[in-house]
């Protein structure tokens, strides 16, 4: 790749993280995982981004707006709020990337549309709008964040939002075939469907159980994770977003 040097490293040594980070102006984080990852993992680079005078650090959250959940309210943001903690007490210039949910997942691995059936699945209101941006155009952007010198301490976009309603109409346009709304019940009887499945199924080493997939989903349709407006999208005017009509025509 044109412009790419691969650095193989270790993680675990510091003064080989600090040397991989020498020379650079913003450090972006990819890390995924549970706290030894998030946490643990992330504050090494973090700390080794801060001694090789790395002015800027993106952390790796990638995700809807966890900034205004409150706390237990799911697990993996959790681990993101405690590496902010950690992040916001450096002396380095961060900028957080949110995005809403990956639009990427409507493809099957959210339970939100289901072609099989035709149906768009769903707890709570159908009009809660929700933020949908693919993994592509959220690295676009987060690649412009980079080189941006200027950044605030959080940058929202999202490549469409959409409402349950609405992605229903999305769906049936992409489809040629129309989707109906299947309410299965009420924010409230998520919130219990998440207690029990993880205590049946607690799978607390895993990052993504059944019960985490829930626990986002609680978070978006309650309005919760909502990414608060105006939208940055805008400040990089030359990324086109991709949109969820597009995106379900590709998995037909």
């Amino acid at each position: 790749m044109q412009g790419v040097e691969v650095m193989e490293t270790n993680f675990n040594s510091a003064a080989d993280l600090t040397r991989a980070c020498a020379g650079a102006t913003c450090v972006v984080s990819a890390l995924s995982g549970l706290r030894d990852s998030i946490v643990d993992t992330q504050t090494r680079l973090l700390e080794a981004a801060v001694a090789a005078g790395v002015p800027r650090f993106i952390p790796s959250d990638f995700s809807a707006d966890f900034t205004t959940l409150p706390e237990g309210s799911n697990r993996n943001f959790d681990l993101r709020r405690e590496f902010q903690r950690r992040l916001d007490a450096a002396p380095i210039r961060a900028t957080s990337i949110l995005n809403g949910m990956f639009m990427d997942l409507l493809k099957g691995q959210a339970p939100l549309v289901q072609p099989g059936i035709r149906r768009i699945v769903y707890w709570g209101d159908a009009d809660q709008p929700l933020d949908f941006t693919t993994m592509v155009d959220t690295a676009d952007f987060t690649a412009a964040a980079a080189l941006d010198t200027n950044t605030p301490r959080y940058l929202r976009v999202a490549g469409e939002v959409a409402s349950i309603r609405e992605l229903g109409a999305e769906a049936s346009a992409a489809f040629g075939q129309p989707f109906k709304l299947l309410r299965v019940g009420g924010l409230g009887f998520l919130a219990g469907m998440i207690k029990v499945t993880r205590a049946l199924a607690p799978a607390e080493n895993e990052v993504f159980p059944p019960w985490q997939g829930m626990q986002y989903m609680h978070n978006m349709l309650s309005g919760q994770a909502k990414l608060a407006e105006p939208l940055d999208n805008a400040r990089y005017p030359d990324i086109r977003y991709t949109q969820i009509r597009e995106l379900l025509a590709q998995a037909i």
